[in-house]
């Protein structure tokens, strides 16, 4: 899935929100750096760039979205199968692209190419396509969604000694997909569907979790 950084590669920053909707119990236990809750785990996996730049690039309010599946625990080095397709937002110009494909794709550097080299997954295709994302202010719920081939849908987790509008978080997360020092907030998976390249689900009731990102790049 990574490509070698380039000594060409412009400088870069990113900032914005990541949430997944996959087929582990909550909380997914991949965030604590544990293997999957079944031994195997797939998913959805979204990207929302709030602000961006890629040299004189904008790359704001774009949107990847990844689809992906694999054996084994990730962050101990000792998962198999590992399989992802790519899409990428179809309001992209030419250089957007070629910017998202070097940012997503580990050339340009950064988090990205050492989430990258740790998850080294075979590529089963990418596209362009409608990505529509919605996120709440207050993170209450959040969706992404491309007609008839992924639906990504969840509302943050609370219970009956959750404070009204509080939401549950993790701290230092030892297996924070998008990188040290953020916070996730946990939330259960209302729809999670996809049929594209070759991956199939359609459940609910599972984990998802979004985190904020703030990459840059190359170095």
């Amino acid at each position: 899935m990574t490509e070698q950084t380039t000594p060409t590669s412009p400088r870069w920053h990113l900032t914005g929100d990541w949430f997944d909707t996959c087929k582990c119990s909550i909380p997914c236990p991949c965030t604590f750096a544990q293997p999957p809750s079944e031994g195997d785990c797939e998913g959805v996996l979204v990207w929302h760039i709030r602000e961006g730049r890629y040299g004189d690039v904008r790359l704001d309010d774009l949107n990847v979205l990844m689809l992906g599946s694999f054996v084994g625990n990730v962050w101990a080095g000792t998962h198999t199968d590992p399989y992802a397709a790519v899409f990428l937002d179809e309001r992209a110009d030419d250089k957007q692209r070629d910017a998202l494909g070097a940012i997503f794709g580990g050339a340009a550097g950064g988090w990205p190419q050492q989430f990258g080299e740790t998850f080294g997954a075979e590529m089963r295709g990418m596209d362009v396509a409608p990505i529509h994302v919605e996120i709440d202010d207050d993170l209450g719920t959040w969706s992404a969604e491309i007609p008839g081939r992924v639906t990504a849908r969840a509302e943050a987790l609370t219970g009956p000694t959750t404070p009204e509008g509080a939401r549950v978080q993790v701290h230092n997360a030892p297996g924070a997909e998008v990188g040290p020092g953020q916070v996730a907030t946990w939330g259960r998976a209302t729809t999670d569907r996809a049929d594209a390249f070759g991956f199939t689900w359609d459940r609910g009731g599972k984990s998802s979790k979004h985190f904020p990102f703030d990459w840059s790049g190359p170095d």
